[in-house]
């Protein structure tokens, strides 16, 4: 019998790991090794939007950061949102995520949670959290910050995207957060040749930093873009 669409996304996660080199001062945080009750969340929640087989657009991330996904397995979700919005709690971890705020305001325009999840699958071309050393402590990094890292974790990245699309992603047109991301992720496309269009939005840690007075015309793109 055909799998859901939830239990392959389950069975990628439960199975991701990066085992490829590092630049010295980078590490892979992976949550769902970190935190045993994450695997749990993570699985309740694409139980409960994606347990069926149909297709959807993808939205794809940079990489998940370690108080978002990096914490619930769920994609631009902290713990605040994973519980007020789908219902789900968290008992061993509390977090907010500047992002995760922009995405569910607009998942809240677009119809709710439901009705968006239904249409949409966010992931990442790295689906790890990245975090880099300084001044002693540890900081999130994107895969982009450092040409050895780019160049380290490529491979890892298209295979990476190659079983996300498996998923019966629709592959015509997808969605990208971040100029400096589509930038790479075309560099991979070019490489591997998975999508046929890629249209960018901004990312949403860059409007709920610098454009939170325009938030509402970006909410308004997110949703013509995605609904079309």
């Amino acid at each position: 019998m055909n799998k859901t669409f939830a239990e392959e996304v389950v069975e990628f996660n439960q199975n991701l790991k990066y085992s490829g080199k590092l630049p010295d001062d980078f590490q892979v945080l992976n949550p769902y090794w970190d935190n045993p009750e994450t695997l749990v969340v993570m699985q309740r929640f694409y139980e409960k939007y994606y347990n069926d087989s149909e297709q959807r657009k993808f939205l794809i991330g940079i990489n998940p950061s370690r108080h978002g996904a990096g914490v619930t397995g769920v994609p631009f979700t902290d713990t605040k949102r994973l519980e007020s919005v789908c219902g789900i709690k968290m008992e061993s971890a509390y977090t907010h995520e500047v992002s995760s705020v922009f995405i569910y305001d607009m998942i809240s325009e677009y119809g709710g949670a439901e009705e968006f999840y239904k249409d949409v699958y966010i992931n990442s071309p790295f689906p790890l959290a990245i975090v880099r050393k300084s001044k002693g402590s540890w900081i999130n990094a994107n895969y982009y910050d450092d040409k050895e890292l780019f160049n380290d974790v490529k491979d890892f990245m298209i295979d990476s995207l190659k079983k996300h699309l498996s998923l019966n992603l629709d592959t015509s047109e997808v969605f990208i957060l971040g100029k400096k991301n589509a930038d790479f992720i075309s560099k991979l496309n070019k490489e591997a040749n998975l999508f046929e269009r890629m249209t960018v939005l901004e990312h949403p840690r860059y409007i709920q930093q610098y454009k939170s007075k325009e938030k509402k015309l970006y909410i308004d793109k997110y949703i013509l873009a995605l609904k079309k």
